[in-house]
């Protein structure tokens, strides 16, 4: 709830647009008075604490997740609407069967999916799981855009490889911690207080 209100509520006159991009782009600066005040985002430099960032997605992560899945619901409605009412009909007029046609079955069963990748995302969010909320928002944005809704498309793959991104980068930021904190694989350099395994005694003469 504190993201919401920190999202509606509009101290200094800013645009709902400048405030949707502070939530995507930049990190959240909370200020450091008053009753509320919190102390801003640090990053995760331990392993336990990247290991709990990988588990569980961040606020603002979440929010962008729960912001775009009813919009994604939306859209999915609109383009299959949009399909079956543009769709040609099955014959000509001549009475031969015309093969830009396409069976409306097959564009309700297009919206179905789309819905369930809509509610995927929902629940992805809602639960902060990052990846799998990243997979499904890419996928909804290529099932969309191969539909040649391209503007419609391409906000949803442009998100869904954000996540799937900064999932990656507390990857490799985990396997790095692990290998310093000499839990990780070898990367070839004795650990801190380990023998050379390339050292070869003297032999006495």
């Amino acid at each position: 709830m504190g993201s919401w209100r920190r999202l509606i509520s509009n101290p200094d006159h800013e645009s709902l647009g400048s405030r949707l991009r502070d939530v995507m782009l930049r990190p959240m600066v909370v200020a450091e008075t008053g009753p509320d005040a919190r102390p801003a985002k640090v990053e995760p430099t331990t392993v336990e604490e990247i290991e709990a960032s990988i588990a569980r997605c961040d606020d603002k992560e979440r929010l962008v997740g729960l912001l775009m899945a009813p919009l994604a619901a939306a859209i999915g409605l609109v383009v299959t609407g949009s399909l079956i009412a543009n769709d040609p009909k099955a014959r000509l007029a001549n009475g031969a069967i015309n093969v830009k046609h396409v069976n409306p079955t097959l564009y309700l069963e297009l919206g179905g999916a789309s819905f369930v990748l809509a509610l995927a995302m929902l629940g992805f969010a809602w639960y902060r799981k990052r990846l799998y909320l990243g997979l499904a928002m890419a996928l909804y944005g290529l099932s969309i855009f191969n539909l040649h809704f391209w503007g419609f498309g391409i906000p949803f793959l442009l998100v869904g490889a954000w996540y799937i991104v900064r999932a990656y980068r507390l990857t490799q930021k985990l396997k790095l911690a692990k290998a310093e904190a000499g839990d990780g694989p070898s990367t070839g350099r004795p650990r801190p207080g380990a023998p050379n395994k390339r050292y070869t005694p003297p032999t006495g003469r």
